[in-house]
């Protein structure tokens, strides 16, 4: 069986009584869904043995997904005790910084997995927080929202039962649910924006606070893969942005009607994980085993829009560790050439580094890359320059997951939030002081 797993992330965020901070992470991929930390004051540079490590919460159990942290909360999903949860930290400043509290935990449904899988179990999305109610999607395809202050239960979805709900199953995994739902809900106004694929809308808009349908994709009936959706203005249309096997498209906020897609020809051969990213008018695509990357030019054409290449080439081809954009360049590991620079409007590469660090994951903030790798656990700080790789510092964390699959590797993305840098590895969160000594006091 070939190696492969997905990922995806979360939404849109506010706490209530909490306001949102720019220091916040309030889901997948961060407060733009595109990988980037609105942080400032960081570390430039690490010591010999990395910044300082706050706290190592032990009990996140089983799964790849990310936490979504605002305010004094950290949300987080994970698999024990023979069931999928969605569980909340406290992160309130202590005196004594090595412990963290759980405060609430709330049962998803039974643990994702099947006989022979060696890959992954349990959740894999990330968190969406909004506010006062928060949604979590378990690798089976249910869907709640929950209350951010407590984890009652507000409503649920069985995607596969109430809205006939498929995944691709290319590159293994059981019939319609292929490696799991791992896409992260996404918020936008008052709609929930979902991805359950299949022939009554590959997306679908829910009421959030209810869970009602408003629409489906019914002109897009791809199935689900594990790629999030992007929400995107162009021309003054609102549009949600999703990756699928047979390509990238994008449909109307409003109604969800088609506005335009981009064929990838041939198909994706296998699973497609990374998000879109969108910048000035140009949604830029990337899939791994060989898929390389894609860069379409949008522009109005009457109630629609025509999708235009402007490049297709194999300068990065990125399995699930995700590509940010910092300035006018892309960053990520790509299969065969290790952590690359690629210019971000006319796809040449810049520079790539094969040897200083294996493949993993990557999230920018105050103008540099954290990337962290999947084998070993390893995470480097380096500048985001086009100038080259330049380490700034590295550590590995302290200890490895004794639950891991097998075949499993790290795959969870850094989140850097509030000045803190939180690494998962399976049940083990590790909290990290990226501001140094100053902000010992801290949480």
């Amino acid at each position: 069986m070939k190696h492969r797993f997905a990922m995806a992330g979360a939404t849109c965020v506010l706490l209530l009584p909490w306001a949102i901070q720019a220091g916040d992470w309030p889901q997948w991929r961060g407060p733009n869904r595109d990988g980037v930390a609105q942080e400032t004051g960081l570390l430039k540079a690490w010591p010999k043995e990395g910044p300082p490590l706050r706290w190592v919460y032990a009990n996140a159990g089983m799964g790849y997904s990310g936490p979504a942290v605002v305010g004094d909360r950290l949300i987080l999903m994970g698999a024990r005790e023979g069931a999928e949860v969605v569980l909340a930290l406290e992160l309130t400043p202590r005196a004594s910084a090595k412990t963290v509290q759980e405060l609430w935990s709330t049962k998803i449904g039974p643990v994702f997995t099947w006989k022979g899988n060696d890959w992954n179990a349990g959740p894999s999305a990330t968190p969406t927080v909004d506010g006062e109610l928060l949604y979590a999607l378990g690798g089976q395809g249910q869907l709640l929202c929950v209350e951010t202050a407590t984890g009652k239960e507000r409503w649920r979805k069985d995607l596969p039962t109430d809205l006939g709900a498929e995944v691709n199953p290319v590159g293994g995994g059981p019939p319609k649910l292929g490696w799991g739902f791992t896409w992260s809900p996404l918020v936008d106004g008052d709609r929930l924006i979902c991805v359950p694929g299949g022939p009554q809308g590959t997306l679908a808009a829910l009421d959030k606070k209810t869970g009602q349908v408003l629409w489906r994709s019914k002109e897009l009936t791809d199935l689900a893969s594990y790629s999030s959706p992007i929400v995107i203005e162009v021309g003054g249309v609102r549009q949600y942005v999703q990756l699928t096997n047979e390509g990238v498209s994008g449909v109307a906020a409003k109604d969800g009607t088609l506005l335009w897609r981009y064929l990838k020809k041939p198909a994706y051969g296998d699973v497609v994980i990374p998000t879109p990213i969108f910048h000035e008018g140009l949604v830029y695509v990337t899939a791994g085993y060989g898929a390389g990357c894609d860069l379409i030019k949008l522009t109005p054409a009457g109630s629609k829009f025509k999708a235009e290449k402007v490049y297709a080439n194999k300068v990065m081809s990125n399995q699930q560790g995700g590509v940010v954009l910092a300035g006018e360049h892309l960053y990520g590991y790509s299969e065969g050439k290790g952590w690359i620079c690629q210019n971000f409007k006319i796809g040449t590469m810049v520079w790539s580094e094969k040897r200083a660090l294996g493949r993993g994951s990557i999230t920018v903030a105050d103008g540099q890359l954290y990337c962290y790798s999947e084998d070993d656990g390893i995470m480097v700080l380096a500048d985001a320059s086009p100038a080259g790789w330049k380490q700034r510092g590295r550590f590995e964390i302290p200890q490895h997951s004794q639950v891991r699959k097998t075949n499993g590797k790290i795959w969870t993305h850094p989140v850097i939030a509030g000045g803190r840098l939180y690494l998962r590895d399976q049940e083990l969160l590790f909290c990290y002081d990226l501001k140094g000594p100053a902000s010992s006091s801290g949480q």
